[in-house]
């Protein structure tokens, strides 16, 4: 494991009333948070579900690999997201986010994010159909088994 960064005590000073930094925290539980508003992601598949089950729309970053597949399934298929172009600057990221919090943009994919936050607890419920096919799958393999 990789150390970790080690910041000027003048920053933290600086942020301690603004942010708060952590090593690491339970990403889940952050985004289902309702001060959240927007997530700003790489787009790795455990980050892009944790959204979609927390309801949190994107501002999608993909670096390389499937990343970019991921960003393209949350901007363009699912309308959860919004991509930034590899070359943006502070203050366009900062656009970006008052956009998605404030824009009309925003409400759209924010709504659209709580529809697929809708449809992921359906599906994943009792009775739901990754319920069922999870349980298929796992009747089909057990009964093979015997």
């Amino acid at each position: 494991m990789a150390d970790s960064a080690v910041l000027p005590i003048e920053f933290l000073e600086e942020i301690k009333d603004r942010g708060l930094l952590e090593s690491s925290c339970p990403q889940d539980q952050v985004l289902s948070h309702p001060s959240i508003g927007v997530f700003l992601t790489h787009c790795g598949w455990n980050s892009t579900i944790e959204s979609i089950s927390s309801g949190v729309s994107l501002i999608c970053w993909p670096f390389f690999a499937e990343l970019q597949a991921n960003c393209q399934y949350a901007c363009v298929e699912w309308g959860i997201g919004v991509e930034v172009n590899k070359g943006v600057k502070r203050q366009e990221i900062e656009a970006i986010i008052n956009d998605m919090l404030e824009g009309e943009k925003g409400k759209e994919l924010k709504d659209k994010a709580l529809e697929w936050k809708k449809k992921a607890a359906e599906a994943t419920d009792i009775e739901g159909s990754s319920w069922k096919r999870f349980d298929a799958f796992l009747e089909k393999h057990l009964l093979s088994r015997e």
